[in-house]
């Protein structure tokens, strides 16, 4: 229990520092919210373009065997009947007699289901029935069976509808594979844990196309992959764990899955999945669509429907993710200090730099002309002159920013040159301005 109440405040800590320093706000606040959505300020924005451009970088830049795709997010509902999601996308729900509110009724505390009584008022749970978590909207004008769509509530199946086209603009060989990052939506019973389950989503998703025979040398080379990507980031190996997903617990279309979970406050949980798909989607859209989805392999001199590995990302679970792994409380000058142990890659700013004191304009000169200087070489550079030193430090810190440089008094009269303060030990060195300066920060942010 004490353990439960520790990862809770750690939780609750985690949320009102996203807010205070503007990396994630309630959705619609103003408003009093709406479940399950969440809005990113300007530093959450930017950790999550790190994030995502590190793993653009990683799975499309860096290799020659992968096509960048951005496809629709209404498309034709066909494309749901085919992949299953319109019969059999649903979770159980259940319903409280008295307060009306509802769960997923794989959700509820073992307690509470061998009772039969709510979680929340301790009323009579009704039976469980499923629900179809896709969005349902219409496409035009007029409100009837046949403007019915979606929104989509994965951006897998974009890509498979785009097998045909990738195969006859680009003329690859197999393996290849499609990559999306993107919007998916989907009408969650129960948002829960800040960022980990809510109802509109960012996913980072590839579908790796492979001949059955050689599925097994794709699959391993994408499970070191997914971990090299975690180490990008900056997760702590020790927190990630690979869960081999059982027969009977698999996706239907899915012959073998791994689980990759991380230790959230809140206890272990999925972070991503990779799973060997066989051919069933291609198969199914095949069908649905009555277009050839097969690739002729001119070297073997046969025709097969290739079959499908499945690397799948959270944006928003990678982001909570590494502020989790970076929330660190120490002491430092006496004083309790709150910090984000960022790597450079991700961390939303890079390097902050400070005037000794805003109102000495010759200080403040001097460090405007470092600042300009650093923020063309290095982007995420941001000026701060906004309270005294200590408490710029301080929320330097919370934001994750690695160094702080001072320019101060021996700058400008002794040519010292500035003081560059690290975020993690505090420890402060002088290093001389110009280029000095640059390569002292791209050896140590890279």
């Amino acid at each position: 229990m004490q353990k439960e109440q520790k990862n809770e405040e750690l939780m609750d800590s985690i949320v009102s520092l996203c807010k205070r320093r503007g990396f994630i706000f309630q959705g619609s606040e103003i408003y009093g919210g709406l479940a399950g959505t969440w809005d990113y300020g300007p530093y959450g924005v930017a950790l999550k373009n790190n994030i995502k451009a590190l793993w653009w970088k990683r799975f499309v830049e860096g290799r020659d065997d992968m096509y960048g795709m951005d496809a629709a997010i209404l498309m034709n509902p066909r494309t749901w009947e085919a992949s299953g999601h319109v019969s059999g996308f649903a979770d159980p729900l259940v319903e409280c007699a008295k307060c009306k509110h509802r769960f997923r009724a794989d959700q509820i505390p073992v307690e509470n289901a061998k009772t039969n009584k709510c979680p929340d008022c301790d009323g009579k749970l009704g039976e469980a029935r499923q629900f179809n978590m896709m969005f349902k909207t219409h496409v035009g004008a007029i409100e009837d069976a046949s403007s019915v769509s979606y929104l989509r509530p994965e951006t897998a199946q974009g890509m498979f509808v785009n097998f045909k086209n990738i195969i006859d603009t680009f003329h690859p060989r197999l393996p290849f594979g499609m990559a999306q990052i993107g919007k998916a939506f989907r009408n969650e019973i129960a948002p829960r844990d800040f960022l980990f389950r809510s109802r509109e989503f960012e996913q980072m998703e590839i579908e790796y196309f492979v001949d059955p025979e050689n599925w097994k040398d794709s699959f391993e080379h994408f499970l070191k992959e997914v971990h090299a990507f975690n180490k990008d980031i900056g997760l702590d190996a020790g927190k990630v764990h690979e869960l081999e997903v059982p027969d009977n617990e698999r996706a239907f279309y899915s012959k073998r899955t791994i689980d990759f979970e991380f230790d959230f406050p809140f206890g272990r949980s999925e972070l991503y999945g990779l799973a060997y798909r066989t051919d069933y989607d291609l198969k199914k859209h095949s069908e649905f669509s009555t277009v050839d989805l097969s690739y002729y392999d001119d070297e073997a001199k046969k025709r097969f429907i290739p079959h499908c590995i499945e690397p799948s990302f959270g944006v928003d679970r990678s982001l909570l993710a590494v502020l989790s792994n970076a929330y660190t409380e120490d002491e430092m000058g006496g004083e309790k200090r709150t910090y984000l142990k960022l790597a450079p890659s991700v961390a939303p700013v890079k390097i902050a730099v400070f005037p000794l004191l805003k109102n000495k304009p010759e200080l403040v000169k001097k460090a405007r002309e470092i600042y300009a200087m650093l923020k063309k070489e290095f982007g995420a550079v941001e000026f701060d002159d906004n309270g005294n030193i200590g408490k710029r430090y301080r929320r330097q810190d919370e934001i994750g920013t690695p160094f702080c440089v001072t320019v101060d008094f021996e700058t400008i009269e002794k040519s010292a040159g500035v003081t560059v303060r690290d975020r993690d030990t505090g420890k402060q060195e002088r290093i001389k301005e110009g280029q000095e300066l640059i390569d002292f920060l791209y050896k140590t942010i890279g």
